[in-house]
């Protein structure tokens, strides 16, 4: 074949890839989730395989429907009380615009200093309460369309979130398949050193997911405690809850803020004032400081290389940042230390059988 042969062949070749990547781009975040999600439970699928006695199909169909259930049920109780919480909403904004405000509380007259201008000020809105609805009004439709936008973009993501559960099957199934592939291509690329990337990239995707779902059950318990301390009706449901939304960003919010407005519409003032300080403080503020610990612990990498991937990668990349933004700098670090201080040598493979197995056929001979 001529160099023009070749070269003819090679523009195919990668005009095919190209296609092939346009044709898979639609679907990207969803086998991204896919992937991460059946790496993750991997221990549980071999252990449950296993169980099965090797059949890996029934177990990746039992793993899939588990999963769709723990995903489904909690979506559910989301938006049940989500429409709950939007109805109290709705009903608190038309009481304050055709009643007004109840008198300021004794407990914020009686505040040092501040108390009368804290008084004065919950007259003044009060009294201003019309002028203040006439003012707001054009910007309604505004907040309706942005709402709508949101919600599309909600609805998008749903459908994505139930692509990844079924796209998870075939990763359960196909997934020893699939990393003698990924490994034999790496080792096409870059040699000797492909098991140790791919080891590299396991751990830190691992260690990911260990601190996601570490924080994610801080922040359900710490929750748990706040909303049952503050007399919160269906704490337990509302933990729940907070654990699945810790999932994505500014999810926790979504539960104790509405919360705490309810528990101000009850006039429970002091425990709200109490929830909404636990709220941001501890339940939201836990996500800064262990998740970032939880992800760095039993690794190589240094803190602040973690702490750069988690936030920058979220801030590039979206929530899937949060697992490509360490990976990429603990590859990259890696990269570099190799190249810094010379490729280190590569664990030798242990001796062939061969001599052992003839040496049996020699006996049985």
């Amino acid at each position: 074949m001529s160099s023009n042969d070749r070269l003819l062949v090679l523009l195919l070749l990668l005009a095919l890839l190209g296609a092939s990547l346009w044709v898979l781009l639609p679907f990207a975040s969803a086998l991204f989730w896919a992937a991460v999600l059946a790496f993750a439970s991997w221990p549980l699928m071999r252990l449950l395989t296993a169980r099965l006695n090797g059949r890996a199909a029934v177990a990746a169909g039992l793993l899939t429907a588990g999963w769709m259930i723990l995903v489904a049920v909690p979506l559910l109780l989301f938006g049940f009380n989500l429409a709950d919480y939007i109805r109290e909403l709705t009903v608190l904004i038309n009481t304050f615009r055709l009643e007004g405000l109840p008198p300021p509380p004794q407990w914020l007259v009686d505040l040092p200093l501040a108390g009368d201008e804290l008084a004065d000020m919950w007259r003044a809105l009060d009294q201003q309460r019309m002028a203040m609805f006439t003012t707001l009004k054009p910007y309604l439709g505004q907040v309706g369309n942005w709402l709508l936008a949101r919600s599309a973009r909600i609805a998008g993501g749903m459908l994505e979130l139930v692509l990844s559960l079924v796209l998870v099957f075939f990763f359960y199934r196909d997934g020893p398949r699939l990393e003698r592939f990924v490994q034999s291509l790496l080792e096409r690329l870059i040699g000797e050193r492909a098991e140790h990337y791919l080891e590299l990239v396991a751990a830190t995707v691992q260690r990911v997911v260990n601190g996601v779902i570490g924080t994610a059950a801080a922040q359900g318990c710490l929750a748990l405690i706040g909303l049952w301390i503050a007399g919160v009706p269906g704490a337990l449901l509302l933990g729940i809850l907070t654990f699945a939304l810790s999932l994505i960003p500014m999810g926790p919010p979504l539960v104790w803020i509405p919360a705490t407005a309810w528990l101000f519409w009850q006039g429970d003032y002091g425990y709200g004032i109490f929830l909404g300080i636990w709220g941001t403080f501890v339940i939201s503020g836990v996500d800064n400081v262990l998740k970032p610990y939880l992800i760095s612990r039993g690794g190589d990498l240094p803190l602040v290389v973690v702490l750069l991937g988690v936030f920058g990668g979220i801030y590039a990349f979206g929530f899937m940042g949060l697992f490509l933004g360490p990976t990429l700098l603990a590859v990259a670090y890696s990269l570099l230390s190799d190249w810094v201080s010379g490729p280190k040598p590569v664990k030798e493979l242990p001796a062939s059988p061969a001599p052992q197995r003839e040496a049996r056929e020699e006996r049985t001979s």
